[in-house]
């Protein structure tokens, strides 16, 4: 019913959208004629209006209009009325749902711009240092333009710039940094140690990735604790010995292991004790539980990599490594002692708060997501947020076809693989969408054996990450990536213009911030070019089809495959998607995969036959729902508890 009762409001909100953009189309030809100066002038008439009296709600449409002349001017992209839309929405703290492509980042530089006029200070938050630093550039050029000051939080600066760049009107950051400074603040002794100054606005990238997906992690400040790295040492040794459903037993689904009555008899055999669960040796209990987790639940290169010696997390939503984030209660030692890395220090924790709860701190709160709907219960009942859906430029065209199950692992790469090696042939751009760093690593291997040129994006190569995806959507691009690909990257048909551009004048010694009158003159002469090159090969993805994405596995999360189609069919541009799956994918394991195995064996398929089922389809969806639904009541409990 609450879902139902919040559709019906979306509808009136659009339609006030709507009217809003139209109302700001009605001042484009005065702010037009309007020079540089005098547009930069209107900021500081802003400023003095606002201070006298009128509110920012009455200064939208003016604020608006010359926020996108601005973009215009200096981007040289002038924002559609669905962006003027998506800006309108956020500013009246909405969560906007924006379909790819249809330019997020760029819509958020107008309630940026508005909001940022009131001298309170905007936060606009990514959700990892390298959008943070490149909005900031990018966007910040147009905040500069019209005498707005823009800041950065980036990891390794220090409390004086970090105190520089919150007292910008505009700063970007992640939420892991504005979370961390926040707990700072709270543990300071004085006043001029505090870096924030308070929580006025904050608009949230990738909204329900922060807000939904992360919503439970805790941001933890911790300090050195007492623990002795020796029995982590003991009992990575032990655990390979161990027999999985002899001496213990592993629940996949619920993500826990139970140690039989031969495995206790064992450690105690191994360990030379009497009695495991005695009252002095019950400490040993936590490390025999964390060594058989390490070894059953916790998989390199999946759920964390190994670099330079250090174990380091990786989101299983996006793909991306955490960095400075470790497992609580012993599990990242029982790992690095997996890994025979060196055993860091546990800690005890200082101070710590969930995102949820840091995000429930600012007067006003916004976000954008191209995949919001199937959480628009919860983001309003958590965070008063209402979701609005704002329609695309262009119709949206790409086809999504059916899935395709196969009996067996090794059958669905290798169709995978024959699938993209055809596309690769005609010149069709591919995006394979993996769910770990293994598996992106084992694809590579396998094009590499087919003589198919090809670039990988996961984990290990976070840093090619911008490179990469300008290049993926050029004539027969094939990108294999983890999840990483899915969120805060735009592919786009022939290469992406804004990067090509600013790759060429880096190259010449160019930056947008510490040279930026250079820039901006070289920006307007090489970006023509760049766009006819571009035009040009883009003509040729489209007639090969545009681009091709490949799913080798579902998501627990609807959102997560939701997103991984999108980045396919931007701006009305032709494009397909499927998923390959077989038996062996882990979410087929945890939900219904007996009886799925059970109708292929009926079927009598030989292996590398797949098929295409409405059933399976709606089991898939249906454990899906299953799990989102059990993450809310979780996320409700942590809020609750949090709140005591």
């Amino acid at each position: 019913m609450l879902s139902k009762l919040l559709r019906l409001g979306e509808g009136r909100m659009v339609k006030r959208l709507k009217r809003v953009a139209d109302y700001v189309n009605t001042l484009s030809d005065e702010v037009e004629k309007l020079t540089d100066a005098e547009l930069r002038a209107k900021t500081d008439e802003f400023k003095k209006r606002h201070a006298d009296g009128e509110s920012l709600d009455d200064l939208l449409p003016e604020a608006f209009a010359v926020a996108r002349e601005a973009a215009w001017r200096v981007l040289d992209q002038r924002p559609f009325d669905v962006q003027l839309m998506g800006g309108a929405a956020l500013h009246f703290g909405n969560v906007a749902e924006m379909k790819t492509g249809e330019g997020k980042t760029l819509t958020s530089v107008l309630p940026a711009y508005l909001n940022g006029i009131s001298g309170k200070g905007v936060h606009i938050v990514t959700v990892n240092d390298y959008l943070a630093k490149r909005d900031s550039e990018w966007m910040g050029r147009v905040h500069r333009f019209l005498g707005l000051d823009v800041g950065v939080i980036l990891a390794q600066m220090t409390p004086d710039e970090r105190r520089v760049a919150y007292n910008a009107d505009i700063t970007y950051g992640t939420n892991n940094e504005f979370g961390f400074d926040y707990l700072r603040d709270n543990m300071a002794h004085s006043l001029d140690d505090l870096v924030q100054r308070g929580h006025n606005f904050a608009i949230v990238d990738e909204v329900d990735s922060i807000l939904i997906d992360e919503a439970r992690t805790p941001l933890i400040i911790s300090g050195p604790a007492d623990g002795a790295s020796n029995w982590y040492t003991e009992f990575a040794r032990l655990a390979p010995l161990m027999e999985k459903d002899t001496h213990y037993e592993v629940d996949l689904r619920k993500r826990t292991v139970g140690v039989h009555e031969l495995g206790v008899e064992f450690v105690e055999d191994q360990l030379g004790i009497d009695n495991l669960y005695e009252a002095a040796n019950s400490p040993l209990v936590s490390y025999l539980n964390n060594a058989l987790k390490a070894k059953e639940l916790f998989n390199r290169d999946k759920d964390y990599i190994v670099r330079d010696g250090e174990v380091l997390i990786v989101d299983e939503f996006t793909g991306r490594v955490l960095i400075g984030r470790r497992y609580n209660e012993g599990m990242h030692q029982a790992i690095e002692a997996k890994e025979h890395v060196e055993i860091k220090a546990e800690n005890q924790t200082l101070a710590t708060i969930t995102l949820q709860n840091y995000f429930r701190l600012y007067e006003k709160l916004a976000g954008m997501t191209g995949t919001a709907q199937t959480e628009a219960a919860e983001l309003h009942e958590i965070y008063k947020l209402g979701v609005v859906p704002i329609p695309t430029n262009k119709p949206m065209i790409r086809g999504d076809q059916s899935d395709l199950i196969y009996k067996t692992e090794e059958a669905k790469y290798i169709a995978v693989v024959d699938d993209v090696v055809e596309r690769y042939e005609k010149g069709q751009p591919v995006l394979i969408g993996t769910t770990s760093v293994e598996r992106s690593e084992y694809l590579s291997r396998q094009f590499t054996k087919r003589r198919v040129p090809h670039n990988v994006l996961n984990a290990k190569y976070h840093e090619q990450e911008a490179a990469i995806i300008a290049e993926a959507g050029r004539r027969g691009g094939i990108t294999v990536a983890t999840n990483m690909a899915g969120r805060g990257t735009d592919i786009v048909l022939g290469g992406n213009v804004d990067f090509l551009t600013d790759l060429r004048l880096r190259a010449r010694g160019l930056d947008p911030v510490e040279t930026a009158d250079e820039y901006e003159a070289a920006w307007h002469e090489e970006l023509p070019k760049v766009k006819k090159e571009a035009s040009a090969e883009a003509a040729e993805v489209i007639e090969a089809g545009g681009l091709y994405v490949l799913g080798t596995e579902r998501h627990e999360s609807r959102r997560i495959d939701n997103q991984l189609r999108g980045r396919s069919g931007r701006q009305g541009d032709p494009g397909e998607s499927r998923f390959y799956l077989s038996l062996g994918d882990e979410l087929m394991r945890r939900f219904n995969g007996a009886a799925l195995e059970s109708m292929l064996n009926r079927l009598n398929l030989p292996d590398d036959v797949p098929i295409e089922a409405k059933m399976v389809t709606r089991a898939i969806k249906s454990a899906q729902t299953q799990v989102e639904q059990q993450n809310f009541e979780v996320r409700k409990n942590v809020l609750k508890y949090d709140e005591v």
